[in-house]
Formats: C-alpha cells, sequence, structure tokens
C-alpha cells in the first residue's frame, strides 16, 4: 500500500455516509450530497457524484477537468492510492484498484468492513470507458423500482466500475470524487 501525504495533490473518492436507493434525486441531488457531506467534515467544497446519467448529461469520465485527469493520484480518504490518476480508471478494464486499500466514507468508516452498507456494490451508470450505460441509470436516478436497473460494480471483486445490473431498490454505495485541486 502507497500512501502520500494529505498535503499533497491527489483527487480523493470518499463514499457517502450511508447507501441509498437508485433514487435519490437524480444526479444534482447527489452531488449536493457530496458537497455537504465534504463541507462539514472541513474537507474540500470540490466533490461531484461519481455517477453517469442521461439527464442532466453527466458521465464518470469527464467529471474531473482535463487539466487533472493525469495529474494526480486516485486516493481514499486517508490518502492511500487507489489509481495512479483519474484517467486510469476509465482504460476498459473496470477501474482495478488494489484489494487491501479501503474505501472511506466522510465520516471514516470502512464501506467495505462496516455492516452499515450490507451491499458491498456501488452506483455508478456507466460502461467501463465510464460512458453513461444506456438505461441503466435507474431512470436517471429517480426510480427505486425493482423492476428497472442501474448499472453497478461489487467493490468487493476490487473493480470500481464492474459491469454488474442492479436492481433500482437495492440500497448500495455513492461515491464521490474530488473534482478539482485543493491546495
Amino acid at each position: 500500500m502507497i500512501t502520500i501525504p494529505l498535503s499533497h495533490p491527489q483527487l480523493k473518492l470518499v463514499a457517502l455516509n450511508q447507501p441509498h436507493t437508485g433514487n435519490f434525486g437524480g444526479v444534482y441531488i447527489a452531488d449536493r450530497m457530496c458537497y455537504e457531506q465534504a463541507k462539514a467534515m472541513g474537507l474540500s467544497a470540490y466533490y461531484r457524484a461519481f455517477l453517469s446519467s442521461p439527464k442532466p448529461r453527466a458521465v464518470n469520465k469527464d467529471l474531473v477537468p482535463q487539466k487533472f485527469r493525469e495529474s494526480y493520484p486516485v486516493t481514499n480518504l486517508r490518502g492511500d492510492i487507489l489509481f495512479s490518476n483519474y484517467k486510469s480508471i476509465f482504460t476498459g478494464g473496470g477501474g482495478k484498484f488494489p484489494p487491501n486499500i479501503p474505501i472511506y466514507s466522510f465520516d471514516g468508516r470502512d464501506v467495505l468492513a462496516d455492516p452499515f452498507w450490507p451491499k458491498k456494490s456501488i452506483w455508478h451508470g456507466s460502461n467501463t470507458f465510464g460512458n453513461m450505460a444506456v438505461d441503466r441509470s435507474c431512470e436517471s436516478w429517480r426510480v427505486n423500482d425493482i423492476s428497472i436497473v442501474g448499472q453497478s460494480s461489487s467493490l468487493s471483486s476490487g473493480s470500481l466500475i464492474g459491469q454488474q445490473t442492479s436492481s433500482c431498490s437495492n440500497e448500495l454505495v455513492i461515491l464521490c470524487i474530488e473534482t478539482i485541486e485543493h491546495v
């Protein structure tokens, strides 16, 4: 495990403090939750939900500005490196990260170990290249119907953008990515 000091430039990947069904009010609401939880913990306010959605048009690979996509490592809340840079998540391999690196919520809990998150999967709505997966966003993240699905990934498999589908009624992790330099 490689850890970089929190004073060094990095993009943190952090989970919201509770799991959500596929109906959390859309990407704007998820972005707002990321912003509010980051601010509450004294972190940079520049976080966006790690989600793709057709309305509004949001694509995972484009969340971080171009000039930061290759410059900084993606880390967990404690500075442990998950990816060498943001762009490396979207090479088509499912965004594999080291299995021994925890992903923390804003309040410091390890979502892979904490029973508060019974399903160790995230919503993402993307294909392996970070583009929107058509008809796989719980109707723009506004439906929790058991018969509708959203694109998800099992964190236990060590894949950030694996290609599972989950019923929108499931409560899964929502991740937030820091989007700009904060130093």
